[in-house]
């Protein structure tokens, strides 16, 4: 694990070169990454998304190709397509850039349905169909795809179908005053070069040791509870959000919040999973998976709104460190869930900042509780996005 942790450092150090702040993009990326998941990243344009992704992929190691999506685009331009030599009077195959490790997905609601549904295949299955023939794309394979949210016109909303199969949808803010001066400072001369750190092989083995990561029974069943109080029903703990839900998480969300928990546990280096580690995730690995009613939209309420709610009205597990791993405490009465009567709507404006008391349960390091100490359930720190160069 020591091992695994200096690598990872070493990476975060080469990656900061580069990209000023973005420490909650930065470590979604690396968890999708390790638990083998995609990322779907929402913000204005400017935020150093596409600069971001190419510097993690040099870094890392392994190949990298962007794509930028436009109306016209075809299947064929991302997948390849037969070529007919004169010459030789024989077809080929040529791929196209979806082989490669790396795929950055520039503005993906920008192309028709047909185009987004060929770059999905690629990223469920891992592979490419063409003329008959199958094709396996490159490994480790990690697609991130972007969308800009100010724009209605000339655009394709990925339909829920289909965002269900991104890992995270993570939503990218403003820099602050004193990193946007860093931003400026540092692009006045030529960035700084960054170089391999990683390589392909050694990522896949970082993803090995994150599938081994401890998860306790309880905060799976946490995990669980947290998906299903998103779904409407005759008995929904959501109040009177209830209404505003036409569809809930699905089950592959609790799967993604039990991968994106290993990975955050092992990046944060740990060899077993907190259930602040799900709590924490939760705002990223559902707010993309909920349907919500029109007449909610029209009120103004948010996917962050119920994912809020969740949270305050399922109860934390306690887990005890005491014997060097993990385990339920079993007296967990004195762990109640936040107040079921707080309305999240009242706080629309501050959804995407983390409350007072987070400051200290932030992690932009290692510091997480070790063996010997027992974790408190804390307010989940919300959707707060820092920004990059």
């Amino acid at each position: 694990m020591q091992e695994h942790t200096a690598t990872i450092e070493q990476a975060l150090f080469e990656i900061k070169k580069v990209i000023v702040g973005q420490e909650q993009l930065l470590e979604r990326m690396l968890v999708a990454i390790l638990s083998r998941g995609h990322v779907l990243l929402e913000g204005v344009p400017g935020l150093a998304k596409t600069l971001a992704v190419k510097t993690v992929a040099r870094v890392l190691g392994g190949s990298f190709s962007r794509i930028q999506f436009t109306p016209d685009l075809v299947p064929a331009d991302l997948v390849g397509a037969r070529v007919w030599h004169p010459d030789t009077g024989r077809f080929s195959v040529e791929e196209g850039p979806v082989f490669a490790n790396f795929v950055l997905a520039d503005e993906i609601n920008r192309a028709p349905a047909k185009v987004q549904s060929a770059l999905l295949e690629v990223m469920e299955e891992k592979q490419v169909t063409i003329a008959g023939e199958t094709h396996q794309v490159a490994q480790p394979y990690f697609v991130l795809a972007t969308q800009n949210p100010i724009e209605s016109e000339g655009v394709y909303p990925l339909p829920e179908a289909q965002s269900d199969r991104f890992l995270l949808k993570v939503v990218v803010g403003y820099p602050t005053r004193t990193e946007e001066t860093e931003v400026i400072r540092r692009v006045s001369v030529d960035l700084p070069a960054v170089s391999e750190v990683v390589g392909p092989a050694r990522l896949i083995e970082l993803q090995h040791g994150a599938d081994s990561v401890y998860v306790d029974p309880a905060v799976i069943h946490y995990a669980v509870e947290l998906v299903t109080a998103t779904r409407p029903g005759p008995v929904s703990p959501l109040g009177e959000l209830t209404d505003a839900v036409e569809f809930g998480a699905s089950p592959r969300a609790s799967l993604s919040l039990v991968r994106a928990g290993r990975a955050l546990a092992f990046l944060r280096g740990r060899d077993y999973v907190l259930p602040q580690d799900i709590g924490e995730l939760a705002y990223d690995t559902m707010r993309h998976r909920l349907v919500l009613s029109y007449q909610a939209i029209i009120d103004g309420v948010l996917p962050e709104h119920v994912i809020q709610r969740a949270l305050q009205v399922v109860p934390m597990p306690a887990i005890d460190l005491s014997g060097g791993m993990p385990r339920p405490r079993p007296d967990q009465s004195q762990y109640a869930p936040a107040d079921r009567g707080a309305d999240p709507t009242a706080q629309q404006a501050q959804i995407f900042a983390p409350p007072a008391s987070a400051e200290a349960n932030t992690h932009t390091g290692w510091g997480d509780p070790q063996p010997g100490e027992a974790t408190t359930p804390t307010e989940d720190p919300g959707s707060d996005a820092h920004a990059a160069s």
